[in-house]
């Protein structure tokens, strides 16, 4: 697993229901949605790079805001590039373990909380760890992201 190999102190749990959106892995976990990281995939309008967004659940994303802070403008890709460059499918998109590497970005508001919650892989599983932690695993730059 991914974060084993970056030594990231972490809890997986298989959730009873399917836990795809920010607001079912809350329920699911008993968590704030704020707690829940939306692992986002976007491209880069010129370059058609793959950018991972780290993004509290409780966060929508100003694309504008965002593109700001990485240096062009952002496009939501279709689900076939975001398994293409992470290997995962929508709804299942891990902060770590994807098959290529891509630039992360982590939403500033995640280091609000002292647990967060993450897709590991599947709907069924996520995994809890520190905003911290998250960050150091991911090589993630923090940034606001909403406008």
């Amino acid at each position: 697993m991914a974060a084993l190999a970056k030594a990231l102190p972490f809890r997986v749990v298989k959730t009873e229901v399917i836990a795809r959106t920010a607001e079912e892995a809350a329920k699911a976990v008993s968590a704030e949605v704020g707690q829940i990281v939306k692992s986002l995939v976007f491209r880069g309008a010129v370059t058609g790079q793959a950018y991972l967004l780290l993004v509290s659940g409780a966060n929508r994303v100003d694309q504008t805001a965002v593109a700001g802070a990485i240096g062009e403008a952002l496009e939501r890709p279709d689900a076939d590039f975001v398994r293409e460059h992470t290997g995962f499918a929508i709804g299942g998109v891990a902060p770590l373990g994807a098959t290529s590497p891509l630039p992360v970005f982590m939403d500033e508001d995640l280091l609000e909380f002292d647990a967060i919650w993450a897709a590991a892989g599947t709907p069924f599983h996520v995994f809890e760890t520190t905003p911290n932690d998250l960050k150091a695993a991911t090589d993630a730059r923090v940034i606001g992201v909403r406008g």
